[in-house]
């Protein structure tokens, strides 16, 4: 896919595997940020002028993209947040911490981020709710068999991602969804490593609420998206009070809210960041959702064999059907592999990455990272793969 002049940071000695963090901006999107700061900045929903109102239109106007993109029923259902973390807390705060009682089961997996763990492990602290982890298969995939041997009569959530950002396993949301519906259970999808790769149509799979973060789909950092069914939103208690959000308020007693979707959007937005992410969603949507995943799908197999190639690597993820992949180097921490790649300027991730608890499903702490996107070429992967090919030239220029 021939994109390499849209984004500045490709036009660099550079090679970028490491989108599961964070993806590359388009020009597209630096101009729109700019554009804003440079000619109309000013506050959104506050001032009766010119500029003022252009900023209502740009910023209004990205919810409207947003519900597009995920084919949202009411643009209501979009909120803006800070990020994927920003919303999962508000939806375990504002609303389940509401709806849960003691002993209530919420489903998760080992696999998950921990900004779809921890806020669950405070609340089961705080309520007594109780978590429950799905299994895992061989290949450590999630499986209708094991969400309907881990559910219970008292399974009230099922709290999964999409895509898991260690073994980009992709979980079958819908089919989920179908599942929790009939046994009156809630299902809150964390989309961070899902939305910015493939087509997403929230009124398809039916799912309860959305998570995802601009900044992993070619938009800023600081901003994301809280999607929920209406109903559903119209019962979350705001987590944070301020302006902008609420209608009028004399004292304690007399404290009146706006509706949907600012009721959830406390004090000045970011607004810049929702600005960039309707330029991002405006480009990913010129180059096509079903292109993005076809790329991505041909670049992970053709990542996946050139690495069994090489008998130093064990690949901990080659069945999963995303672009992500999770290696080690036979005898060599995974840190020092990062290290020595950089060397030449290629960027990977090492670490747990934030699924600290996938330790115990994989056996191993650790592991090297390779997140595609399709920005990403065949010829990038086969630097990599030759940096990589010489265990005994990693070993020595670690020592």
């Amino acid at each position: 896919m021939n994109v390499l002049e849209d984004f500045p940071m490709l036009n660099r000695d550079l090679i970028y595997f490491d989108n599961g963090a964070t993806t590359f901006k388009p020009q597209c999107v630096i101009d729109a940020i700019v554009n804003y700061y440079s000619n109309y900045c000013a506050n959104a929903h506050r001032g009766d002028y010119e500029i003022s109102l252009q900023v209502d239109v740009a910023y209004e106007g990205t919810r409207d993209k947003v519900q597009k993109f995920i084919n949202a029923k009411h643009r209501e259902e979009i909120i803006f947040t800070s990020g994927t973390t920003d919303s999962l807390n508000m939806i375990v705060n504002g609303f389940f911490e509401h709806v849960l009682d003691p002993g209530d089961e919420v489903i998760l997996s080992d696999s998950e981020h921990a900004s779809n763990v921890l806020p669950w492990f405070r609340l089961a602290n705080k309520k007594g709710i109780v978590i429950k982890y799905v299994s895992l298969d061989d290949n450590f995939h999630v499986t209708m068999d094991a969400i309907r041997r881990a559910t219970t009569p008292k399974t009230k959530v099922i709290s999964l991602a999409e895509i898991t950002n260690v073994v980009g396993d992709v979980r079958p949301i819908k089919e989920i969804c179908e599942f929790a519906h009939k046994n009156n259970i809630f299902v809150v999808c964390d989309g961070a490593q899902s939305v910015p790769h493939k087509k997403c149509d929230v009124q398809e799979s039916d799912v309860d609420f959305l998570t995802f973060s601009a900044h992993k789909m070619c938009g800023p950092t600081g901003v994301g998206v809280l999607y929920g069914k209406i109903e559903l939103l119209e019962n979350v208690d705001p987590v944070k009070m301020g302006g902008g959000m609420n209608e009028s308020f004399d004292n304690e007693n007399a404290i009146f809210l706006k509706e949907l979707p600012m009721r959830l959007e406390a004090g000045t937005p970011n607004i810049a960041g929702v600005i960039g992410l309707g330029a991002a969603v405006d480009y990913l949507t010129k180059i096509g959702m079903d292109n993005i995943l076809v790329e991505e799908t041909n670049l992970k197999k053709y990542l996946v064999e050139k690495l069994s190639a090489l008998s130093h690597i064990d690949i901990i993820n080659e069945e999963c059907d995303s672009g992500i992949v999770a290696f080690n180097v036979d005898g060599i921490f995974p840190q020092d592999v990062a290290i020595y790649l950089d060397k030449y300027n290629v960027c990977v991730r090492a670490g747990n990455h934030c699924a600290k608890i996938l330790k115990k499903a994989l056996g191993v702490k650790n592991t090297v990272r390779v997140s595609l996107y399709f920005y990403n070429t065949k010829e990038e992967i086969d630097s990599l793969v030759e940096l990589l090919k010489d265990r005994d030239k990693i070993m020595k220029e670690m020592i």
